[in-house]
């Protein structure tokens, strides 16, 4: 019996480990890459035998157009498909415009050209949302018909039909088929990330209340969750039409984690500063940890209104004996633990209404949600855009006075190659992944052309032929580390190949058009590791310079957005910080600890500006000081008097000014003696 037991067991332990490897993420992510791979094959082909049965010059766009446009989700292949058609007709209509009325003039030609490109560019790094893609295909479209098209202006505008056909069948498949064939829904990744991220908020805040030691700016590492967060909900209500109702919720939940985001750091800061706790208190705190740690969702509920309504009367208890200022950052203290628990409630709240796809809570709705709040800089935006338009142009001026054949071919691939890497800061590292992909794009292209493709003659067949390589690329596509290497196979492949019709297999044009390939590539990676690198530390001074210029506005009341706004806003800025860190010859936690600074220093303003004041306060002169001082020990000892002259706060319009100081004085103290106004 025993040895029977042994073997089950044993047999048991044999299958819990095989399923264990069956479930690794790893395996799970190869299974998804296989299935986007083949979904993105299917309606390849689809697009290429429709594109071949209406009798269309260049089949091979439709191919190209279904592994640009998709994705490994259907709200993100739905919404890039429509704006890759967008952008794609308003590309074709101004190249239709532009060539025919400038052909005469080459060189004018190709600066209006230019401008196009660039100028939607500018746009297209301006509007930081997926949106943004419908700019980018505005601009290379332009440029793939355009200089092509140059040496026959003519037929610009059957070209520009053509290809709007081509791209628009491959796009209908593509989502079609991303769409009906075992869809994989972008609310699934959403959900099961937003769980994530509630479990880490809720870890770091009890890890705060623990007196775990961490950095100051710890909590801000949020942002780069919320910023992904961000980017998946603009796909939903692309994914199924119950998730539209939501839409209110996600916003609402951001502005919920983005304040939690600060509510954390300030009580990371109160515990700092506070130097002996009441018993009271102590007590609340440590039933607050133990609240934070429960995992029965039922319990929490239960206990969060206890505690919340705990701390409200004890903050309530002792801003009604406070005398001193160091009873009133005991004050300020547990207003920021019940405001602390009342968030994660309504984060809890909104993330169910959510995940089951229905409105927001009435008791989330008692103001307008604002949701994220991108940054955007048009100087730097116009720099990217600058640089883009001489590269272009010295592409154009080499390609005129060489007399080229192939330089309109060259120049078209250059302008793509500007528009589609141009948001990125370093953008060669990129070019070269994808010249290393069209490396082995040009290689495969030859195998097929002149020796696999010649014989066949059935359009089976031919599917047969093409699998192997284009189901690999497309698994290595769907992988973010070899995307876009993975693109320099699938988009290279039926330009050189000529997937048209019938067979049409030439060398000259197949060596003609790699060496255009890898001369646009060459020269991008060049032209743009001059002209279009934006330095780490150079964009990293250039946000917190924009935080100062901010901060010096909200003081003078030119700055007319209100706190979550200008805290969504810095919560975008931190997400667009961290991943330059790493890059940056400064300190890593400096530079952290100053947007921290300059965010509380905001709010502190903002609030101020906004709060009735008493009679006789001088806050006006404290914070016209904030923005031109250094000796912040100074102003901090005159805030803190300020906030002694008005103890005790029987009124709440004092209670609320009292806080309001306690927050300014206690965010000065992370100035690190560096002044806020511009050197």
């Amino acid at each position: 019996m025993s040895t029977l037991t042994s073997h089950h067991s044993r047999f048991l332990h044999a299958i819990s480990r095989w399923s264990g490897r069956i479930a690794s993420p790893s395996l799970l992510s190869d299974a998804h890459a296989l299935l986007y791979s083949v979904r993105s094959f299917a309606a390849a082909m689809l697009a290429y035998y429709v594109a071949l049965a209406i009798g269309l010059e260049r089949p091979s766009w439709a191919i190209i157009t279904v592994y640009i446009v998709s994705q490994t989700s259907v709200g993100a292949s739905l919404s890039r498909s429509l704006y890759r058609l967008a952008g794609t007709v308003a590309g074709a209509g101004a190249t239709v415009l532009i060539v025919p009325t400038f052909v005469n003039t080459p060189i004018l030609c190709s600066v209006i050209l230019a401008g196009w490109i660039t100028f939607c560019l500018y746009l297209s790094l301006l509007e930081r949302t997926p949106r943004a893609y419908a700019f980018v295909l505005a601009g290379y479209t332009a440029s793939l018909i355009g200089f092509p098209a140059v040496a026959d202006p003519g037929t610009v505008f059957n070209i520009a039909l053509i290809r709007v056909q081509e791209i628009a069948i491959g796009i209908v498949c593509a989502a079609l088929i991303h769409r009906y064939i075992l869809p994989a829904r972008i609310s699934g990744l959403f959900n099961s990330k937003l769980a994530q991220t509630l479990h880490a908020a809720r870890q770091r805040i009890a890890d705060t209340l623990a007196g775990k030691a961490d950095a100051q700016s710890e909590p801000l590492h949020l942002a780069l969750a919320l910023q992904f967060l961000q980017g998946i909900s603009h796909h939903i209500p692309y994914d199924f039409a119950l998730s539209v109702p939501a839409r209110q919720a996600r916003k609402a939940l951001h502005d919920r984690l983005a304040r939690l985001v600060i509510v954390n750091g300030e009580v990371r800061d109160r515990l700092q500063i506070i130097a002996e706790m009441p018993a009271a208190m102590q007590a609340l705190l440590n039933d607050v940890q133990v609240w934070l740690t429960c995992d029965n969702t039922g319990q929490r509920k239960n206990a969060a209104e206890a505690l919340q309504q705990r701390s409200a009367q004890l903050a309530q208890r002792l801003a009604a004996q406070a005398l001193t200022f160091e009873d009133a950052l005991r004050v300020n203290f547990l207003r920021y633990i019940a405001e602390l628990i009342t968030l994660l409630q309504q984060c809890e709240r909104l993330s169910e209404a959510i995940h089951h796809a229905r409105p927001a809570p009435a008791q989330a709705e008692d103001r307008a949600a604002t949701g994220y709040v991108f940054h955007r800089d048009p100087l730097s935006a116009a720099r990217t855009a600058l640089g883009a338009f001489v590269i272009i142009l010295s592409g154009c001026l080499l390609w005129i006075y060489s007399a080229w054949p192939d330089g309109g071919t060259a120049v078209s691939i250059l302008g793509v190659c500007c528009t589609l890497f141009g948001s990125f800061d370093t953008p060669a590292p990129h070019i070269v992944k994808y010249i290393i992909g069209s490396v082995w794009g040009v290689v495969i292209s030859l195998i097929y052309s002149f020796a696999l493709l010649p014989p066949l003659s059935d359009f089976p067949v031919l599917v047969a032929v093409l699998a192997p390589v284009y189901l690999l690329a497309g698994s290595l596509q769907a992988r973010p580390p070899t995307t876009f290497m993975a693109m320099g196979i699938t988009l290279t492949l039926p330009v050189l190949c000529e997937l048209g019709a019938r067979y049409s297999g030439d060398f000259a044009d197949a060596a003609n058009t790699a060496i255009a390939l890898f001369f646009a590539t060459g020269f991008a990676v060049i032209g743009m590791s001059l002209l279009q690198t934006v330095q780490a530390d150079a964009a990293i001074k250039r946000l917190l310079k924009l935080c100062q210029r901010d901060i010096r506005r909200s003081v003078s009341g030119v700055f007319k957005g209100d706190e979550t706004h200008w805290t969504n806003l810095m919560i975008d800025r931190a997400a667009l910080l961290l991943p330059r860190l790493p890059r940056s010859g400064q300190s890593s936690a400096r530079a952290l600890d100053r947007l921290v600074h300059f965010l509380r220093i905001g709010l502190c303003v903002m609030r101020l500006r906004r709060c009735e004041t008493p009679a006789g306060s001088d806050i006006h002169e404290v914070l016209s000081r904030l923005t031109h001082t250094t000796e912040t020990e100074a102003l901090r000892e005159r805030i803190a008097a300020m906030a002694n002259r008005c103890l005790p706060a029987r009124e709440e319009q004092s209670c609320r000014f009292v806080d309001r100081l306690v927050d300014l004085h206690c965010a000065l103290r992370t100035q690190n003696e560096e002044p806020t106004h511009d050197k």
